[in-house]
């Protein structure tokens, strides 16, 4: 089979095409023809490098979204059949037999569900990082109720649109914010109810005009750093603070004030210590019933990759000028 391959890490030239065998299939797996894959930011840090707990050994087929049909079935498998169209994020990571950005891939069968009918196979694989990574945050951790008001930061990104179309299906409020005007069209095409220019408005006037000063129930924080003290300062008393990027030093003392929750979802952990993966499959399929009966779509952004030019993908997204998920096709599919 075609693979893009890297035997080092560093900058996106780094792909190369390859032949490599395909894979056998094990028990409790599915082997699936890949037709389509997406980037997320943590593939672009694997491949630098930069998260080396993470990291699968070199040489490595690298990408965990997967949108394709199985091929075969490995020997335990009864939830899905030769043929049936899926998708997942099952591999590019330590402790994964390997990665989307190939003409096969092998996927432990409990991360994996029915794709979206709705959805084309590139929609499809652009959901499943993102959609769990929201799914996690919002409904397992947050418990987001339909009485609330939630903020959602950068609502345009990847994993922000699925939050917010996962709170409105949830029957929150939902306010977000954005660095242009065009984005926060997008972010009200996708349900928004309020828009915030970050740039133009400081936290303590939106919390004023929407919240008359109380906070927000649920803050949904997707940028870290400085954000994440953001958030604490946006949140209500008592309220809660989700976020996905935790990987800074802060003062904890706004929480300890304000009687915060703080959650911190990472996605990841099922697939990195083999550990609860039939909750990723649980949630794709749920997110398959929301997406089919209209409720969610993904964000794709207008520029479509093929593999062998993955590493323009990368740099794309990379290049901050990508609005929602960047996604790549196999054109041997």
């Amino acid at each position: 089979m075609k693979a893009q391959v890297i035997h080092s890490f560093g900058d996106p030239s780094l792909f190369q095409s390859a032949d490599l065998p395909r894979p056998a299939v094990i028990p409790g797996h599915v082997l699936i023809r890949v037709a389509a894959t997406s980037v997320n930011p943590v593939d672009t840090k694997i491949r630098k490098g930069v998260l080396s707990g993470i990291s699968p050994q070199l040489p490595a087929v690298l990408h965990g979204d997967v949108a394709g049909v199985v091929e075969e079935v490995g020997e335990g498998v009864t939830a899905f059949h030769p043929g049936d169209e899926v998708y997942a994020c099952a591999g590019g990571v330590k402790g994964t037999p390997g990665g989307a950005l190939a003409d096969y891939m092998l996927a432990d069968a409990a991360l994996v569900a029915s794709k979206p009918k709705q959805l084309s196979m590139q929609e499809a694989a652009a959901l499943p990082l993102v959609a769990i990574t929201a799914w996690e945050g919002l409904i397992d951790r947050a418990g987001v109720q339909a009485d609330q008001h939630v903020l959602v930061h950068a609502a345009t990104g990847g994993v922000g649109h699925i939050a917010v179309q996962l709170a409105k299906w949830a029957g929150a409020t939902v306010s977000v914010t954005g660095s242009t005007e065009d984005k926060l069209a997008v972010a009200r095409d996708m349900g928004a109810d309020h828009v915030i220019n970050y740039r133009t408005q400081s936290v303590a006037e939106y919390v004023e005009t929407l919240t008359a000063g109380d906070g927000f129930d649920l803050v949904f924080d997707t940028v870290g750093g400085d954000n994440l003290d953001r958030s604490f300062e946006a949140a209500k008393l008592n309220g809660t603070v989700v976020t996905i990027a935790a990987r800074s030093t802060h003062d904890l003392s706004p929480l300890h004030g304000k009687g915060l929750n703080l959650h911190v979802v990472f996605m990841l952990i099922p697939l990195l210590h083999q550990t609860n993966r039939e909750r990723h499959g649980q949630i794709l399929t749920k997110v398959a019933q929301i997406a089919d009966e209209g409720k969610l779509r993904p964000l794709l952004d207008p520029r479509t990759f093929t593999f062998e030019e993955v590493a323009e993908a990368h740099r794309h997204l990379e290049s901050g000028q990508a609005v929602g998920k960047v996604t790549l096709v196999n054109e041997r599919f």
